[in-house]
């Protein structure tokens, strides 16, 4: 199939094609049939595997023109084919890799996103800014409920603090799972072994643990390296 360098990370050894099928695929350097320097919008030829491109050719290099010219190369956008960022080019121009940005991510963009991979700094971003703005939250109920005459006189219950407890911990539970699915999946696991992050006992040693690995060298079955991972 013919197809189009969407991003390729020579350092990492991973990128992205669109195929003519308006497709993309990713690939790694293993998927290279030479080493080749392909710059964006290189031409090349490819045979697709599910989600994943192989044997890949440059089309300049196919003709017979010199390696070190296909990084010159700049084919015209393929018909069908999307014009968009992808990988570690994406990551720059709309991602942040901060702390804060994370954790913002997986309560919008990532909030149900049980695809990819997550970083360790993405993980433990979460953990760190869940347990603060529950701390935020209870705050602010708990001045409210101080401020009745029912809390103050011992009559009642802190209705507000526990609603905002209850109200934050069903809103956060999708995204805390997908986020344990995607670090599984950065450490090369099913994303099925996030269930023992919920069993009694175990579960606080199995986030530690899984928090803790590095990620998996090289792309994956579900996607490349995420960005910021110095390997």
């Amino acid at each position: 199939m013919r197809g189009e360098i969407l991003h390729y990370d020579r350092e990492h050894g991973f990128g992205f094609i669109s195929g003519a099928d308006g497709k993309r695929y990713v690939f790694g350097r293993e998927d290279l049939r030479r080493d080749m320097a392909l710059a964006k919008g290189a031409a090349v030829e490819f045979q697709p595997n599910g989600d994943r491109a192989g044997n890949i050719l440059s089309v300049r290099a196919r003709a017979g023109d010199p390696v070190d010219n296909v990084a010159a190369t700049a084919a015209r956008p393929l018909p069908g084919a999307a014009l968009a960022h992808f990988g570690r080019d994406a990551e720059n121009d709309a991602e942040s890799t901060a702390v804060w940005s994370y954790f913002w991510r997986d309560l919008t963009a990532n909030y149900v996103n049980f695809t990819g991979r997550a970083r360790r700094k993405e993980f433990w971003s979460f953990c760190l800014f869940w347990p603060i703005g529950l701390a935020v939250l209870v705050a602010i109920g708990l001045s409210f409920d101080l401020s009745t005459d029912d809390f103050e006189g011992g009559s009642g219950l802190p209705i507000v603090s526990l609603s905002l407890f209850g109200l934050y911990a069903v809103l956060t539970i999708l995204p805390w799972i997908s986020l344990l699915v995607r670090r599984l999946h950065d450490v090369g696991l099913t994303g099925w072994l996030a269930i023992l992050c919920f069993l009694p006992y175990i579960g606080a040693l199995a986030i530690l643990v899984f928090g803790l690995i590095p990620s998996q060298v090289g792309g994956n079955k579900w996607g490349p390296v995420p960005v910021g991972v110095r390997l």
